[in-house]
This record gives structure tokens, C-alpha cells and sequence, in this order.
């Protein structure tokens, strides 16, 4: 799927997800961000916590059970990065939503999105639901604009934001019907 913007969206083939030009280093860029930004800064992706340092390492691996979306430059280098878990019980999760910051503002992530939820309805799922740190204002935004919104944590840390939509109609309602911090 090309989106105009000067890249496309693909879903690599089973086993070539550590072949993909960029797609390491985005997932350590999103992890030494996130670790940072917990207030747990690590100096590289060797220092990271495991479970997080086998997806920088062995992708293939540590998705083996997932979808796994890359906004592609033109020239093949990853832009951004997704990942679907497989349905379970008719909801599929996002997980590591990331742009490269150079590439930002291009569409990339709204193309990833786009992207997700397309295969999210071809999968049977009906429900889509994701989790984000509240401090990431600007992918809460970008979530809401996407029609998903704020709805009972299922996790026990403190700072995230659970979000979630229908797949039905896979249509992006023109307002969020809800805001981070309404209600709360």
C-alpha cells in the first residue's frame, strides 16, 4: 500500500522481519525512548530488559505470533513500525507503534493505523484495544482521531492509558467521542 507520501506499508513475510532495512534499530529507538522516559534510562539496546532487548535482536522471534506492519522509505528503509497480536476471543492489540522522528509528520503512523485496523477486520476481530503512556500526548491524539477511546485499564501500571474500537465499519469517527483525563 502506497500512501503518496514517499512510502508504503508491507507486512514482511514469515522469518524476514531481521532483514528489514531499519526495523532493529526502530524498535531499539522506541525502547531506549520508553525505558528513558519511565526514568529508567539504559545507555544501549544491550542494557535493555530482556524480554524488550529480544525484539531489538530477533524480531522473527519475539513477534512469531503477530502481524507485523513496517512503513517502508522508498528506498526500503523502515520508517515506522507496528505490531497486531493474533485475535483472541475477537480483540486484537496494537503494540510498538513507532516512527522514525525524521519521518514524522508524513503520515506514517496514520498509514500504519490504517493499515492495522484493515487486517484487524479481515482477522474476524471486533475489538481493537492498545495501551500508551500517558505522557505521549500526540499518540493519544492520533489514537482518539482514529476513534479509539479511553476505557478501564487492564493493566496494573500506573501511567498507561488503555484505548480501544470497534472494528465494524472500520470507519474513523471526525471527532473522539472521549479525552484522556474526562471522566477519570
Amino acid at each position: 500500500m502506497n500512501d503518496g507520501r514517499g512510502f508504503s506499508v508491507v507486512q514482511p513475510a514469515a522469518h524476514t522481519l531481521s532483514a528489514v532495512d531499519g526495523l532493529s534499530a526502530l524498535l531499539v529507538d522506541y525502547h531506549l525512548r520508553t525505558e528513558s522516559e519511565k526514568g529508567r534510562p539504559v545507555a544501549d539496546a544491550a542494557a535493555l530488559p530482556d524480554r524488550y532487548r529480544l525484539e531489538t535482536e530477533d524480531p522473527d522471534h519475539a513477534f512469531a505470533d503477530a502481524r507485523v506492519l513496517v512503513a517502508l522509505e522508498e528506498g526500503g528503509t523502515a520508517a515506522g513500525c507496528l505490531v497486531v497480536t493474533a485475535p483472541v476471543d475477537g480483540l486484537v492489540e496494537i503494540k510498538r507503534l513507532w516512527t522514525d522522528p525524521a519521518s514524522r509528520g508524513r503520515g506514517a503512523a496514520s498509514a500504519l493505523l490504517d493499515a492495522a485496523l484493515a487486517h484487524a477486520a479481515r482477522s474476524g476481530a471486533h475489538t481493537v484495544r492498545l495501551s500508551v503512556w500517558r505522557w505521549r500526548t500526540g499518540a493519544i491524539s492520533l489514537y482518539e482521531r482514529f476513534g479509539f477511546a479511553v476505557t478501564e485499564s487492564w493493566d496494573e501500571r500506573a501511567e498507561l492509558v488503555c484505548m480501544e474500537r470497534a472494528v465494524a465499519g472500520g470507519s474513523r469517527p471526525s471527532r473522539p467521542d472521549r479525552h484522556v483525563g474526562e471522566g477519570s
